[in-house]
């Protein structure tokens, strides 16, 4: 600790401390994004909300699907009126053709790269074994019957059309096609394995599930960005898609329990009056009623039906089509009321999920539908389902498919449950990014898995306490941000191009978020600018300018640096405690002051030739001989002196009483450095423990870093002494490195282990229930200890 002199007393009396810093001309951090954003337009506005000469085409489906059990294969027959509100005319539309992803030569499979040493048995063989998948296309006709010519580039088809199609007017063809269903729980061929739609086959019982979507060629998205998307499917990069009403009958066999994107407008000539009557009540029941029970289902599974039903949807305003269906399938619903409409919150699942699906995915769905409600809009849609499959997750409008499945003797792992309860709140959640935000995903991933992520984080937050999250907490994105940046790309970066796909477009975007909600604007603004964002771009295409743009908008904070740097860069986290400088202002009052001086000379530390000499030489010269000794041998410049009474006085006269006042204070100057040692600028959240073991947080924004983005000293000024001090105290800025946290510095203990022990391999389940039937058996004592 050091007394402040009268002059920086004088300059502490005349103007409160702030920050002191290196000149540094470095404000890179702090530029705004005006060469990175688009320029606004009357598309898209500066303010983030769509332009008044904003626009979007639209194209309705009306579709007959057929899913042949007896072969895996899907026919299908569409007429598609295509609206074009553009101010453009179009020579030609352009269609997706997603299954030819699956096509033998398809460039998924002709870009992928590796070495022999990748070259196992197994991918030999699939590499070796070719399935024949993609849309076989019959053919593409006008309204009136008559061919259209037609060109395949892969994963695109142009439609040429006789003459141009003016803006506000429309234009109706028809396409006819069928293609191979995947099997993407058993791969057999480079082409035919895994994949968002396909089935699952069970020896068992001789049974498929189908979980059965892109199964129809459908609108490329044409905006005033890109013109039409013409990015081909290579597999990740998802779907951008326009929105559209849907009339579609599907086919299957008579012993088929389906779900579907839309409302089921043939219930009554479909479904048994006992089905009829769960169904109804479900829509005023607060937990899940069974439709169709696992009786039933079992019964289902042994009939193998050769007859057919159609089941027949409908769908409003929506931007693509998925179904589930077979003959193993339960079915439960209950209701979830928004206002005076009522949603069915439903799951369609074999025996083998119970009773896991029975417990808990309807009540997942149902608890996403409520909170994601609440942080954005009201669920718009009539229907929510999450319908079994193994080991995915996928989302389309309306319905989900999801993986998660307990063991044959119905036990699960923890891991299991939270597994499935995450997996249908993130599907489910899709339903409002993208299905109804609809961002572009096959150029940016983030803007709906990242935005979905983490609205799923606040809603498993809610769903019990300590909730075993994988993403959207700051502390759980620190070993990927710290990690080599050779493997690391930027936010924005096109979704084909990510390196490690699940922690740049999933878990980054979520945690950047979460940390603008918990620490950088505060929930109520953050809330309101997010639902702000949501609310605008409902039923439309935002694209990333635009929810940066409407969170400054609707949240009256520029963060243009928060954007640059957790959106633009590979920066991360890492501030530093480097220095720490503890003042007092010195009072002048001798009667004081010199009392301090003489007690910190009498604690200072003793330099070791002293402390021996003093043994060496227990009597000095000046000892033997006294008349060396004059005023100064006995002088001591910490005694209180008459002049020193003198000058206090003389100088108590001349202060204003400011100055006075300021002088006989008691409190504590904290000179701090900090280092930005990550190269990522945020807010410095600091703790100060003081001796009395109270605490204290100082939270300092972010701007502090715009003058040197580097280093800065700042002056915390405090009424009690510290003892310690804490960076980031709450985990809430995702710094990569706490080792440089603390004042003094602390090391972090960890436990070695020598040894690992081998476990049952059982789930804590399977576990607990084997011991309880030893211990019923008499072969384990209640209460035995390890070697018993």
């Amino acid at each position: 600790m050091k007394k402040i002199s009268i002059v920086l007393a004088l300059v502490f009396a005349c103007s409160w401390l702030v920050a002191q810093e290196k000149p540094s001309y470095n404000q890179s951090k702090f530029k705004q994004l005006y060469e990175e954003l688009p320029t606004p337009n009357v598309y898209r506005n500066a303010a983030g909300a769509p332009g008044h000469e904003y626009y979007q085409n639209r194209a309705d489906y009306d579709m007959d699907i057929r899913l042949e059990d007896s072969t895996q294969r899907i026919y299908g027959e569409e007429t598609i009126t295509y609206y074009n509100e553009s101010p453009d005319k179009l020579d030609y539309l352009w269609l997706q053709l997603d299954q030819n992803v699956r096509e033998k030569n398809s460039d998924k499979y002709t870009v992928e790269t590796g070495s022999m040493e990748d070259m196992t048995f197994e991918n030999i063989t699939k590499a070796l074994r070719v399935f024949d998948g993609g849309f076989k296309i019959d053919h593409v006709k006008d309204a009136s019957g008559q061919d259209l010519p037609y060109t395949i580039n892969r994963t695109m088809m142009r439609v040429d059309l006789k003459e141009p199609l003016k803006p506000g007017k429309s234009y109706k063809f028809k396409v006819k096609w069928w293609y191979n269903i995947n099997d993407r729980d058993k791969p057999q061929g480079v082409s035919n394995s895994g994949g968002r739609s396909g089935m699952e086959y069970f020896s068992e019982d001789d049974n498929y599930i189908y979980t059965i979507a892109q199964f129809y060629p459908r609108m490329c998205a044409y905006n005033e960005v890109d013109g039409w998307q013409n990015k081909q499917f290579l597999g990740r990069g998802e779907f951008t898609l326009t929105f559209g009403d849907y009339d579609v009958r599907i086919t299957v066999p008579s012993d088929h329990v389906l779900g579907a994107t839309g409302e089921l407008k043939n219930a009554k000539e479909i479904l048994s009056s006992a089905e009829l009557s769960r169904l109804e009540e479900a829509k005023n029941s607060d937990k899940p009623v069974m439709i169709v029970t696992e009786d039933e289902a079992i019964a289902h599974e042994s009939e193998k039906a050769t007859s057919e039903k159609t089941w027949k949807f409908h769908a409003d305003n929506v931007r693509d089509f998925g179904f589930a269906t077979s003959r193993k399938y339960m079915w439960d619903a209950q209701g979830v009321k928004f206002g005076d409409r009522t949603v069915l919150a439903m799951s369609y699942f074999p025996k083998e999920a119970n009773p896991l699906w029975g417990q808990y995915s309807t009540a997942a769905v149902a608890h996403t539908l409520r909170t994601y409600s609440k942080f954005t809009f009201d669920y718009p849609y009539p229907v929510a389902i999450s319908a079994h499959i193994n080991r995915i997750g996928m989302e389309y409008p309306m319905i989900c498919f999801n993986g998660y499945r307990p063991e044959a003797d119905g036990t699960y792992s923890a891991r299991t449950k939270y597994g499935l309860i995450s997996v249908v709140i993130h599907e489910v959640g899709h339903n409002y990014f993208p299905m109804i935000v609809n961002s572009d995903e096959r150029q940016w991933t983030w803007m709906d898995e990242g935005l979905n992520s983490f609205l799923q984080y606040l809603s498993e937050s809610e769903w019990e306490e300590n909730y075993p999250s994988r993403r959207g907490p700051a502390y759980k994105i620190t070993s990927y941000m710290k990690g080599d940046k050779s493997g690391i790309m930027p936010i924005m970066t096109n979704s084909e191009s990510v390196l490690q796909f699940g922690n740049n477009a999933y878990g980054k975007p979520a945690t950047a978020l979460n940390i603008l909600r918990e620490t950088i604007l505060g929930r109520e603004a953050f809330d309101h600018a997010f639902k702000t964002y949501s609310q605008r771009w409902m039923f439309k295409q935002p694209m990333p300018a635009d929810l940066f743009r409407s969170m400054e908008d609707a949240s009256g904070t520029d963060l243009d640096w928060f954007w640059r740097g957790w959106f633009f860069t590979t920066d991360n986290v890492d501030i530093s405690i480097d220095d720490v400088k503890w003042y007092q202002i010195n009072s002048m009052n001798p009667e004081v002051e010199k009392p301090i001086a003489a007690e910190q000379d009498d604690k200072a530390r003793k330099y070791i030739g002293n402390i021996r000499n003093k043994k060496a030489f227990p009597e000095r010269l000046v000892d033997k001989k006294p008349e060396l000794k004059d005023f100064y041998n006995n002088y001591d410049p910490n005694k209180v002196s008459t002049y020193d009474k003198l000058q206090y006085n003389y100088l108590m006269n001349q202060f204003p009483e400011e100055l006075k006042e300021l002088l006989d204070t008691d409190k504590n100057f904290y000179e701090i450095k900090f280092t930005n040692v990550g190269g990522l600028v945020m807010p410095i959240i600091l703790e100060f423990t003081y001796e009395d073991g109270s605490k204290e947080v100082k939270r300092i924004p972010a701007e502090v870093w715009v003058k040197n983005n580097e280093e800065i000293t700042k002056i915390f000024i405090t009424d009690k002494k510290v003892v310690s001090m804490e960076l980031d105290p709450y985990l809430e800025t995702a710094d990569t490195d706490v080792s440089n946290n603390f004042w003094p510095p602390k090391s972090q203990p960890s436990r070695y282990q020598l040894f690992d022990p081998q476990g049952p391999g059982m789930n804590p389940m399977q576990l607990e229930r084997q011991i309880k039937q030893l211990q019923e058996e008499g072969k384990i004592p209640n209460g035995a200890d390890g070697e018993k």
